[in-house]
C-alpha cells in the first residue's frame, strides 16, 4: 500500500543517489521530512501544504545539507517556518530550525527584534526606540546571514558570520578602502557573536540598475579594480584564491548529476578537456577581489561604485575578476528571466569591450576566465533546484563551451 504524502515537495527533483550517502533520497521524501520536523520541533496540529526547497548542498560521498521552508494552507494563517537537515557519512542526522545555527553564534540574538535592539545599543549607537525591526535579507546555513536592522529612521545591515570569517573580512577592508571604490562604514562589531553592522548606503543595487535597462559607465568599475590590483598582496590580506579546489568541487557535483550518453555529459566532457589544463596551470598573480559581480555593488547618486561584499579579497587574478562579472551577466542573458536578457547581454558586451580596450588583454584569455566562472555558476542549478534543472544544466554547460569557442 502506497502512503499518500502529507504535503508536496517543491520543486520535485530526482537527483541521482549517492552510494556513500544512503540516506540522501530521504531528503526529497515529503513524509520523511514531515516526520523529522515533528520529531524535532513542536509544530501546529495541522499538516503543512508543502515543503519548499530553499538550498541544497551536496559533497559526493561525504555530506548533504538541505534547507526547507514549511508552508501551510493560506486559510490556516500560519507563518512559514525554516529548518535545515544535515547528513554526514557515519554520523547521526542533525536538524536545526532558524535561527538556531551552531556555526553562526550571533544569529539567534541578531534575528530577534528584542535582543537585536540591545545589541544595537551596546555595539552600534544608543537609540531611543523601543523596538527594532529585523528583516532577513540573505541566509545560508552554516555560512552567513545578512539582516536589516531598522530603528526609527536609521537602518543598518548586520552581517552574521562564522567566527573564523571575521578576521579575513576585517583584513579585506584595508585594500578595498585604499581603492577608488567606496567602502561602507563599519558602524559596530560584536566579536563574541561575529556580527558586524554597516549603515545603509544611499545607492542602487547594480544588478537591479542594469535590469531596468540602465547602462552605467564601466569606467568606475574598471578603475576601481585597477586601484585594487595595483596594491601589494601582503600575507595578512586574505588567502590566495584556490581556483583548483573550487573548480574540482563544481566538476564533481556536475558529473554526479549527469548520465553517460546524455547531451549534458558530452558537453561536460568537452568543457573539462579545455578547462582542466587551464585550471591546472592557473596561479594567482595580483591582489584581487575574487568574487566580483554586479550584485556585490551599489551605484551611488554621484556615479561612484560602492563594494558591499569583499570577504574573498586576496591574491588572485585581474582577468578572473572581470571574467566572473561577465559570466554572471552572460548567465542571466541566456538563462535568466526573459526581462533580464537584453539588458544583461548589452552590459556584458559593453563591459567586455571596455576591459579589453583599457587593459589590452588577450580576448581568448578573458574568455577562458569567463568560461570557468560560468562552469562554477552551473552548480547554482543544483544548489537551488527547479523542476527543469536537467534542461538548465544542459543549457549551462553548452554556454560554457560556446564561451570557450
Amino acid at each position: 500500500m502506497v502512503t499518500q504524502p502529507v504535503a508536496s515537495l517543491y520543486p520535485e527533483v530526482d537527483f541521482p543517489e549517492d552510494p556513500g550517502l544512503g540516506e540522501l533520497p530521504k531528503l526529497f521524501d515529503p513524509n520523511w521530512i514531515w516526520e523529522t520536523f515533528c520529531q524535532r520541533f513542536e509544530g501546529p496540529d495541522t499538516d503543512p501544504d508543502r515543503f519548499r526547497i530553499r538550498q541544497f548542498s551536496h559533497t559526493l560521498g561525504r555530506s548533504a545539507i538541505i534547507s526547507y521552508e514549511v508552508e501551510w494552507d493560506p486559510e490556516d494563517y500560519l507563518p512559514s517556518q525554516h529548518f535545515t537537515v544535515s547528513i554526514h557519512r557515519d554520523k547521526p542526522i542533525e536538524v536545526f530550525q532558524f535561527p538556531d545555527d551552531p556555526l553562526l553564534p550571533g544569529l539567534k540574538e541578531a534575528s530577534d527584534p528584542e535582543t537585536a535592539l540591545r545589541l544595537l545599543n551596546r555595539h552600534v549607537l544608543p537609540v531611543g526606540a523601543r523596538r527594532a525591526r529585523v528583516e532577513v535579507i540573505r541566509y545560508r546555513y552554516g555560512s552567513r546571514a545578512v539582516l536589516r536592522h531598522s530603528v526609527s529612521r536609521a537602518r543598518f545591515y548586520a552581517r552574521v558570520m562564522r567566527s573564523d570569517a571575521t578576521a579575513p573580512l576585517l583584513a579585506a577592508r584595508e585594500p578595498i578602502g585604499r581603492s577608488s571604490f567606496v567602502l561602507p562604514r563599519l558602524a559596530g562589531y560584536w566579536s563574541e557573536g561575529s556580527v558586524m553592522w554597516m549603515p545603509e548606503m544611499p545607492g542602487k543595487n547594480l544588478r537591479r540598475h542594469i535590469r531596468r535597462g540602465n547602462m552605467p559607465d564601466p569606467a568606475p568599475l574598471l578603475d576601481g579594480l585597477e586601484t585594487l590590483w595595483a596594491q601589494s598582496a601582503t600575507p595578512d590580506v586574505g588567502q590566495p584564491f584556490d581556483l583548483a579546489t573550487a573548480y574540482g568541487r563544481a566538476k564533481r557535483a556536475i558529473r554526479h548529476k549527469v548520465h553517460c550518453g546524455e547531451t549534458a555529459f558530452q558537453s561536460l566532457d568537452e568543457a573539462t578537456r579545455t578547462l582542466d589544463p587551464f585550471v591546472k596551470a592557473w596561479q594567482p598573480i595580483a591582489l584581487a577581489h575574487n568574487d566580483f559581480y554586479d550584485d556585490q555593488l551599489l551605484v551611488l547618486p554621484d556615479g561612484r561604485m560602492a563594494v558591499v561584499d569583499f570577504e574573498e579579497t586576496g591574491p588572485g587574478d585581474p582577468l578572473l575578476d572581470v571574467g566572473n562579472f561577465l559570466a554572471h551577466l552572460r548567465w542571466r542573458s541566456c538563462l535568466g528571466r526573459q526581462r533580464d536578457n537584453d539588458a544583461s547581454a548589452a552590459y556584458h558586451d559593453l563591459l567586455r569591450h571596455a576591459a579589453l580596450r583599457q587593459f589590452g588583454w588577450n580576448p581568448g584569455e578573458l574568455a577562458q576566465r569567463e568560461a570557468v566562472c560560468l562552469f562554477r555558476i552551473c552548480t547554482n542549478i543544483i544548489r537551488h533546484p527547479q523542476s527543469d534543472w536537467r534542461d538548465k544544466l544542459e543549457a549551462g554547460l553548452a554556454l560554457v563551451n560556446e564561451t570557450l569557442g
